[in-house]
């Protein structure tokens, strides 16, 4: 499953807690979701949207430049043939006051 695969990647290499859920009493750390995929030929096709949270703007915008150059090495990964950054943008929740930017990564996997 590629959402575990991301996840123990970027625990090891992130100095951030790393969820697929948003986890309690925590200010800074990185979500991640898969939004997307297919598979054809037995390789897999899949889209995962990784956001970094932090206590300001500058803060989540520095984390979310360190998950894309840690997101840059997930190809050494036996499962991930290729790795390619779609989008990353400011998607901090108005409602809320939650800084947050979000990367999106298209991925390639067995």
């Amino acid at each position: 499953m590629i959402e575990k695969i991301v996840l123990d990647y970027l625990e090891e290499t992130l100095d951030v807690p790393v969820s697929l859920e948003v986890p309690e009493g925590e200010s800074e750390y990185v979500a991640l979701e898969k939004t997307g995929g297919y598979e054809t030929n037995y390789i897999y096709y899949s889209t995962i949207a990784v956001q970094s949270i932090a206590p300001t703007l500058y803060e989540a915008a520095c984390l979310n430049e360190k998950v894309i150059a840690a997101m840059q090495g997930i190809e050494a990964l036996d499962d991930v043939s290729e790795c390619r950054l779609n989008s990353d943008y400011n998607f901090t929740d108005t409602t809320t006051k939650v800084y947050r930017y979000q990367a999106v990564f298209d991925i390639v996997h067995y």
